[in-house]
């Protein structure tokens, strides 16, 4: 796939953002029941999401990369306590996947693994608590798609010890990373993208097997998205 059409392919998949979710007959389990569940955890707990979390448009964008690529071996760096997380899940209980996350704050990985059960997505999630500085480089993998949303100035590290257990199509995203310095937040200051994201980003692009695109989204936080080429 050329950088265009990856740029095409990305776009088309977030313009069904705005659609009511999920996507009928997307995947393995697609009762009603477990998304009216999953619909009431997100929705009766909103100012659990506040603060530490991605916003609810990054959340669905992370849906929908997962549903319309098939991804099933998906990775979060950065659990928090289980916003994101619960969409990815979400996502994979559409296509029959599974998520690993990790969290190294044992109250924050507490409160995310209540609302995994809570919205009935527990069967689809490991949630390993610890330091992912250790844990990244362990995992044995592979992994279709990864979500990093910790520390920034680790974001390069973490994507060097994903990228060979990435298979080839799969997708790392990277929250917090955008072209302009104001959707960094604390990390957006300085030249393009600002600071460790700004790093990032110029790393990701410079990679000859990854092609990498930022998701131009009203009301994200800011996301990339790096495709491993064959």
């Amino acid at each position: 796939m050329t950088k265009s059409a990856f740029t095409t392919a990305v776009c088309c998949a977030l313009l069904a953002i705005g659609l009511t979710l999920p996507i009928p007959g997307a995947g393995a389990e697609g009762t009603a029941a477990l998304d009216a569940r999953v619909r009431e955890t997100l929705a009766g707990h909103n100012r659990s999401w506040e603060g530490m979390n991605v916003p609810e448009v990054d959340g669905r964008a992370l849906y929908e990369l997962v549903v319309r690529n098939n991804y099933k071996y998906a990775l979060e760096i950065g659990t928090s306590n289980g916003y994101s997380g619960l969409w990815i899940a979400w996502a994979l209980s559409k296509t029959g996947g599974k998520l690993i996350t990790l969290e190294i704050d044992p109250g924050r990985h507490r409160e995310a693994r209540g609302y995994f059960a809570a919205a009935g997505l527990d069967r689809y999630v490991d949630a390993r608590l610890g330091d992912a500085h250790e844990m990244v480089p362990a995992l044995a993998g592979p992994f279709d798609f990864v979500f990093c949303d910790a520390d920034k100035e680790w974001y390069v590290k973490y994507l060097e010890a994903v990228l060979p257990k990435l298979t080839v199509g799969g997708m790392f995203v990277a929250h917090n990373v955008s072209e302009y310095p104001a959707r960094g937040g604390r990390f957006g200051r300085g030249r393009r993208g600002g600071g460790a994201a700004g790093d990032f980003l110029e790393f990701a692009r410079g990679l000859p097997n990854l092609e990498t695109s930022i998701l131009d989204i009203p009301g994200s936080a800011g996301l990339s998205v790096s495709r491993k080429k064959p």
